[in-house]
């Protein structure tokens, strides 16, 4: 399947390149969402000449290849572009690379792909401060799906997320095996035990399972410790979902407080990074029931949230809750969605009494399409 459909972080990335002496450019986010896609139709109609290179198809990789890579831009002349994929795979590749900028600085133009935000932001702040620009890639919302492929709500509560996946929904094995092999397991494998110590890879996966049963739901550590197969204690499940989020598969949100000790002790709201991947552990008849159809529309909203700039938490107190608490600069907003699933509506009331300047937001599966195409702006509009 060849996607036309152009994602907008292109033609940002278009105009920074073009700039006068532009930082590095670095696109982090999840595999097989159309990084890689987007450079290459923005290579094909770009004045620059370029050069690319994919440190993905390489068995063994040092900071010799990034020089070599480097020196074959350089050849193009000065102001070429240089693209290097998967720049995680390369030992030492900010040490690397800040010397070779340094060294002639304005003489490339570099654009850095990754897909492991904790090797990468690393790499970034301990070597190339001052010298960078970060744009994060996120999963495709529910807009983007719509216009590229014609998506309904609940094609996208099924199926949504992955572009790659769309040849083979009418056929739910090679689907889920498309899900497991070409994503799920070159994430584990390749970003997280090749990089990070795991004793366990067995309960690492199963971990992951676990965690994609509870969409949009807060659960305790200790109840997701309790059911891995083997002992432990929190400290582990709680890094295993750091790995978890670091490979931008899941996304715990803490508990709002205006006592950031609270905040950083609760229980986590487990955001799975987007519905296909509970699809892909549950199967498609999860939706079926209300209940579950509800968790995965939260899901939704909230996975379209975590792409705003701006920090995202749950409320509770005691039997009161509030589905999202977005913090965008000074403005709070407190977000009800409303998804056909039974559950009280008090929380709402609750929260903007103890903070009154929140902004009260209720999105629903009719406004949720207008939602999805400019989340802020829906926000601004609303509350």
């Amino acid at each position: 399947m060849i996607i036309t459909y152009e994602r907008t972080f292109v033609a940002q990335l278009e105009q920074r390149l073009l700039a006068d002496q532009p930082l590095i450019q670095v696109l982090i986010g999840p595999r097989q969402i159309g990084k890689t896609t987007g450079i290459r139709q923005l290579l094909v109609r770009s004045p620059l000449k370029n050069h690319y290179a994919n440190a993905d198809d390489l068995l063994v990789t040092d900071r010799t290849w990034l020089l070599e890579q480097w020196q074959k831009a350089r050849l193009l002349g000065d102001g070429s572009l240089l693209v290097i994929d998967e720049i995680q795979k390369i030992p030492n590749w900010s040490e690397t690379l800040k010397a070779l900028w340094d060294k002639s600085p304005g003489s490339l133009r570099v654009v850095l792909l990754g897909s492991s935000s904790l090797q990468i932001q690393t790499g970034l702040t301990e070597s190339l401060a001052g010298r960078f620009e970060l744009t994060r890639i996120y999963h495709w919302t529910f807009t983007e799906l719509k216009r590229a492929f014609d998506y309904d709500l609940n094609r996208y509560l099924i199926y949504g997320g992955y572009p790659g996946s769309v040849p083979y929904e009418n056929d739910f094995e090679r689907w889920y095996a498309y899900l497991k092999d070409s994503i799920v397991e070159s994430v584990i494998g390749k970003d997280i035990l090749l990089n990070r110590k795991v004793n366990n890879p067995a309960l690492f996966r199963q971990a992951f399972e676990i965690l994609c049963r509870y969409p949009a739901q807060e659960i305790s550590y200790t109840k997701l410790l309790g059911q891995l197969q083997d002992k432990g204690n929190t400290d582990l499940i709680k890094y295993y979902i750091e790995l978890y989020a670091g490979a931008f598969l899941i996304r715990p949100l803490e508990k709002y407080s205006a006592k950031g000790l609270l905040t950083r002790s609760s229980s986590p709201k487990i955001l799975i990074s987007c519905p296909a991947l509970y699809t892909m552990t549950q199967g498609s008849s999860g939706l079926d029931a209300p209940e579950e159809r509800g968790r995965v529309f939260e899901l939704a909203v909230g996975a379209q949230l975590l792409q705003l700039p701006g920090d995202l938490y749950y409320w509770r107190e005691n039997n009161l809750e509030v589905d999202f608490i977005f913090r965008n600069k000074k403005s709070i907003y407190a977000i009800e969605v409303k998804s056909g699933r039974r559950k009280s509506s008090k929380g709402l009331a609750a929260f903007q009494k103890q903070f009154p300047g929140a902004r009260p937001v209720i999105i629903t599966t009719d406004n949720f399409s207008q939602f999805s195409e400019d989340p802020l702006a829906f926000l601004a509009l609303v509350a």
